[in-house]
């Protein structure tokens, strides 16, 4: 579970400028540690089924929030991908 702290500490790391939450970089890097970490629950419980489906709803907002960001800035869209490991 993402707490307050960890949020505040990943919201630091990609904020554009001071009260900065919901660009996208920021967007996207709260929902990869939410993939990761749902990942994580599900290489344990392999048949909550109901957390599969949220995860895939995530991994497609996440999907849709990058495409946004590859039109819009190519440069920013390069470097919070490669800040976050995404693309190999």
């Amino acid at each position: 579970m993402l707490t307050k702290d960890k949020k505040k500490q990943i919201i630091d790391g990609f904020k554009t400028h001071d009260g900065d939450t919901g660009s996208p970089e920021v967007q996207v890097a709260l929902l990869t540690q939410r993939i990761n970490e749902l990942t994580e629950h599900l290489k344990i419980h392999r048949k909550d089924h109901a957390s599969r489906r949220g995860l895939l709803k995530m991994v497609g907002t996440r999907s849709a929030l990058l495409k946004y960001m590859s039109k819009k800035d190519v440069a920013r869209y390069r470097e919070t991908v490669s800040r976050l490991g995404l693309r190999k």
